[in-house]
């Protein structure tokens, strides 16, 4: 079989974000297509989409401003996070609004008469995040929040006298409250014991209501609605799954929601007045950002899968014709070379069952070089979504399988929490047995298996290279943490009361980290190591990663190092990304080529 280039599978773009336009003629979204994510936009009467957006840095988000064509976007410097809001018009042209480079801006939404904005930031000081409302006539700011916490807007209420707030108690468990602007006085709505989390909330016609997404007293997030006047919160569905993403039709009529079924996403369309729930049929992918049309016959969403890269989709609610709308993501290079995987299961140590994705490369035989990539988080979920490098792995030869070992999100509660603090390294373990399966029942070869993680997967790689040295024939860490000392200490400020709730704290913890950390077992590690970073990273300081690279190179290691100084967390930029995972292929090939 024919072996492409990584350029090939890179060069794919994605669409996301889609927002119809107040009067539904045409949708804003954002793609990279041009390597850079920008805003375009698509009218239903033409084929494809026209650039809206010229700017040198990325755009992260679109919306429309309420009763107006006027998009508000948000925008940062180097991907360093510390997102700014402007207005966009249909020329391109852009209104700065925030205008503090140095802080952080989360967008809340536009008043219900479309004449002011909110959003929340941490201008006071760099851990908590207050509350603020602007005019957009006269851009006047107003702050109408302070606390020592992390707050955000989430919308306006439909009268305009109320902002709906959240409260971040962790990653994990958060409460809502209406914040009367009148008086600055907040009214809790989600009091509750032990952890519960509330999103996606949305108020019904009346405002006297609110739908949202929940898993107060039970493992998995349902639907559920909240009586304002009484705080009365009951259910509406409830699955052995989690439900993701609610969306409401303009007349609330309607809500739309998916069903996370072990990363792999069913569609829902909830119907209040007649209690009903209608379904769609999609391929193996994910469904995110679900919105209705202004016309409440519509429904446009982004579809992501390992064949279908992301894109917008739009289902016609009265006739079930589902069509997709943009082709960004199209490259008939590669298009027939992408493989679907296998949802398997393995024992661990303890008998738990850890599910995975496995996908074998079409010329598949005994003894495959196999990568396992291990997701960041920990507090998240590897999905069946396209992953470009992954792709590409698998059209060079080798075999790829993603774990959610314990501690990820999507199997309910006690699933999450079964890798807390000191029970760090038992998701580390988890891995090990993956190798066990993969030797006995994926035709892997025991010589080269190679591990590959981002972010707290970066984590998990250098754990499991320090600590389980004698399986892994090769190791890729991107922008990974090296020591829970170090990190916490130089994180953002705001960040960290996030991350112990998850990883424990110095003061608490600091033996057991230097018993795990991989910074101290550097002398163990035995496999080549291959690591990349962001200067401009804001969550994992990139001193995580020189650290430890400096220790291999002292004993004359086998280490390599891309250090991207235009990035941060993430690598946005396409030849950076071209560069990167060039790189890693390289380097895969080196050490468990054939």
């Amino acid at each position: 079989m024919e072996t492409i280039g990584v350029k090939q599978y890179l060069h794919v773009r994605t669409a996301e974000h889609p927002v119809y336009s107040p009067c539904g003629e045409k949708i804003s979204f954002i793609t990279n297509y041009t390597g850079l994510p920008q805003v375009w936009e698509l009218k239903h009467d033409e084929s494809w989409p026209a650039q809206i957006s010229f700017t040198e840095e990325r755009i992260i988000f679109v919306q429309y401003i309420s009763k107006s064509n006027l998009r508000i976007i948000g925008m940062d410097v180097g991907v360093n996070e510390k997102q700014q809001l402007f207005l966009l018009d249909d020329r391109g042209e852009l209104t700065p609004l925030t205008n503090s480079p140095e802080h952080i801006h989360h967008y809340g939404g536009s008043s219900p008469d479309g004449k002011w904005i909110a959003w929340s930031s941490n201008r006071r000081h760099p851990a908590f995040f207050d509350l603020y409302i602007q005019n957009l006539d006269t851009l006047e700011i107003q702050k109408v929040f302070t606390g020592d916490g992390l707050f955000e807007v989430i919308k306006w209420h439909p009268s305009g006298n109320w902002l709906l707030i959240k409260k971040i108690n962790t990653n994990l468990d958060n409460d809502l409250g209406l914040l009367q602007l009148a008086t600055g006085e907040v009214k809790w709505l989600t009091v509750h014991e032990g952890e519960a989390i509330f999103e996606s909330p949305h108020f019904s016609e009346d405002g006297k209501k609110l739908y949202l997404l929940s898993n107060k007293d039970c493992e998995f997030t349902g639907l559920a609605v909240i009586e304002l006047s009484t705080n009365n919160f009951s259910w509406l569905d409830q699955r052995e799954w989690d439900l993701e993403g609610l969306s409401t039709s303009h007349n609330k009529k309607l809500l739309a929601y998916t069903v996370n079924e072990g990363g792999i996403s069913k569609g829902v369309v909830f119907n209040l007045q007649e209690n009903t729930i209608y379904t769609w049929k999609t391929p193996i992918g994910v469904i995110t950002e679900i919105t209705f049309s202004p016309d409440d016959k519509k429904l446009a969403y982004v579809f992501n899968s390992p064949t279908l890269p992301s894109d917008i989709w739009e289902l016609h609610l009265t006739s079930s014709l589902l069509k997709r709308i943009t082709f960004v993501s199209r490259s008939p290079i590669i298009e027939n070379l992408l493989i679907e995987p296998e949802l398997i299961e393995f024992s661990s140590f303890d008998k738990l069952k850890i599910p995975a994705f496995f996908y074998k490369p079409k010329t598949a035989a005994d003894n495959v070089p196999v990568v396992i990539f291990v997701h960041g988080g920990p507090e998240s979920q590897i999905r069946a979504v396209y992953n470009p490098f992954l792709q590409y792995f698998l059209n060079r030869g080798y075999a790829v399988c993603t774990p959610n070992v314990r501690g990820s999100t999507g199997y309910g509660k006690k699933y999450t929490h079964l890798d807390d603090v000191r029970k760090r390294m038992d998701s580390v373990k988890d891995l090990t047995y993956l190798v066990e399966w993969l030797k006995s029942n994926g035709n892997a070869d025991p010589e080269k298996i190679a591990i590959m993680g981002r972010s707290y997967g970066g984590f998990m790689v250098l754990a499991a290279v320090t600590h389980y040295p004698e399986l892994w024939a090769a190791a890729i860490d991107i922008v990974g943490i090296s020591s829970f000392k170090t990190f916490l200490e130089k994180t953002s400020p705001w960040r960290r009361k996030l991350r112990e709730a998850e990883y424990g704290s110095i003061e608490q913890d600091s033996e057991f980290f230097a018993q795990i950390d991989p910074i101290h077992h550097t002398d163990k590690i035995q496999a080549p190591l291959m690591v990349l970073h962001g200067a401009n990273d804001p969550r994992v300081p990139i001193e995580e990663t020189e650290q430890i690279v400096n220790e291999l190179r002292e004993r004359n290691h086998p280490v390599q190092y891309i250090r991207f100084e235009d990035e941060g967390h993430f690598f946005v930029k396409l030849q950076n990304n071209i560069t990167a995972y060039t790189s890693v292929a390289d380097f895969l090939d080196q050490y468990i080529g054939r």
